[in-house]
């Protein structure tokens, strides 16, 4: 459904790529994708150098690059400075986030894992999950919720980096008290 000048309209686009309409406007408002030409008729046309970008824009998102770490690979990109120590160095700071994540979920894992077995067979009226879910007071959890915390994955947690602080501080929020406890004494 493309255009005799070689351009296609952002429908065409989406379908070519698998990736909605609405997402792509949203790379556009971001600056990830240049502003295409306009029909007579006011509708975005793109061209095959936009294709290409949101090939880049889809990998590197796959990967979890958040948009800011996109933006910083496609200005090196884009000037020709493709400097691989400055990429790697995006790159290692995302590896360092992604194996915070990960760490943060194995502990998450750990925890639900505990509360899931002392549930039982859920034929009570009492639930271990549901009571330390309803509880508001400092240390409320499941009991030694701490312990799978402080052992973690590879039985302790890691000095928080800057980077990590900050992935901690959303994934924080979603940890139950103790365990969020045991992670500040680790800091410590």
């Amino acid at each position: 459904m493309g255009t005799a000048s070689g351009r296609f309209a952002i429908g065409t686009l989406s379908k070519g790529t698998g990736c909605k309409v609405e997402t792509i406007r949203y790379y556009e408002r971001s600056g990830l994708l240049p502003a295409p030409a306009r029909s007579p008729g006011g509708y975005r046309l793109y061209g095959t150098e936009h294709l290409k970008r949101l090939a880049f824009v889809r990998r590197a998102r796959s990967l979890g690059f958040s948009i800011d770490e996109v933006r910083r690979l496609l200005d090196l990109a884009d000037h020709h400075r493709r400097p691989c120590a400055e990429a790697r160095r995006v790159a290692a700071s995302h590896l360092e986030d992604v194996r915070a994540r990960i760490a943060d979920l194995k502990v998450m894992e750990r925890v639900l894992k505990d509360t899931v077995a002392r549930c039982g067979q859920g034929t009570g009226p009492h639930c271990p999950l549901i009571e330390a879910l309803y509880r508001e007071e400092p240390g409320a959890g499941p009991p030694d919720v701490s312990d799978a915390a402080r052992t973690g994955a590879r039985g302790g947690l890691r000095r928080a980096t800057p980077a990590r602080r900050s992935s901690l501080s959303c994934a924080s929020r979603r940890l139950p008290h103790r365990v969020r406890r045991a992670q500040s004494s680790s800091r410590e």
